[in-house]
């Protein structure tokens, strides 16, 4: 059984930091490409950020990659997204999800987590 478990979400006051982590079982780890996605209230899922072997590192959100920094730990089969300098827009539930490869596009992924709440205090 494919399962996405995300941790790490809180609240936390601008300006913060967080590592939300993604736990991933029941596929072959190396062969997919994770992803983070967010949805703040009233506003459709974006894509954050996605890794994969095969397609490297990628950031979706703004057209620079900070304050947002995805890893991987292939020998827990576990993704991390650290968001830097968080802002009150930053508020929003963090879902990973995995696909054959990376996307920002919401339907491309099959496997999803139950998200993770990040709310930032002003």
């Amino acid at each position: 059984e494919v399962q996405l478990v995300e941790s790490g979400g809180g609240l936390v006051q601008a300006g913060g930091s967080l590592r939300l982590s993604c736990a991933a079982s029941g596929f072959t780890f190396d062969d997919y490409a994770i992803g983070w996605f967010r949805q703040a209230p009233g506003k459709e899922r974006e894509g954050v950020s996605c890794i994969s072997s095969s397609d490297g590192i990628l950031y979706y959100v703004g057209s620079e990659k900070a304050p947002f920094t995805i890893s991987s730990d292939n020998a827990r089969n576990t993704v991390y997204l650290r968001i830097d300098s968080l802002k009150p827009e930053d508020t929003a539930v963090y879902y990973c999800a995995a696909a054959p490869q990376c996307s920002d596009y919401v339907r491309w992924f099959h496997y999803w987590g139950q998200g993770t709440q990040v709310t930032v205090s002003s």
